[in-house]
């Protein structure tokens, strides 16, 4: 008999760093599901990651068990890290705070492509530009 899903949540943690404090703590403990368990599953998972913000998707079920899903880092995060960036722009529309390329957004892409919603690199450049363009990055064609 397949166990029934009561419900789901996410989480962005740094990858093969987290803990019982918060959010892993309250979010689990209000589910009453074991903390522990997902922490020490999760930094198994991810210990790879250098201490990049990954997501995970948590589906619980109702004998308080649970699955959960590594999603690909933000692309926000990833442009950070590719620009070498700190924070993106306050005010984007005012303060440019650095230049991307298509080349680099096209390695992003890749990194992003099965969480993306969309199917050819072409549209995957275009929505990391987009969020480029949001951060107060601009674009360059070289």
């Amino acid at each position: 008999m397949a166990k029934k899903v009561l419900g789901k949540f996410k989480l962005q943690l740094k990858s093969g760093q987290a803990s019982m404090s918060p959010p892993v703590g309250p979010a689990f403990g209000q589910r009453g599901l074991n903390g522990m368990e997902f922490v020490k599953a999760f930094n198994a998972k991810t210990g790879q990651g250098g201490g990049m913000i990954v997501p995970a998707e948590i589906t619980f079920f109702s004998d308080k068990s649970f699955d959960f899903i590594i999603k690909s880092p933000p692309a926000a995060v990833l442009i950070k890290d590719e620009l070498k960036l700190k924070s993106g722009s306050g005010e984007p529309n005012k303060n440019k705070v650095g230049t991307i390329t298509r080349e680099q957004c096209e390695k992003i892409a890749k990194i992003k492509m099965e969480d993306l919603n969309c199917d050819t690199m072409d549209s995957a450049v275009m929505m990391i530009r987009g969020t480029a363009r949001a951060m107060g990055v601009l674009y360059s064609e070289n």
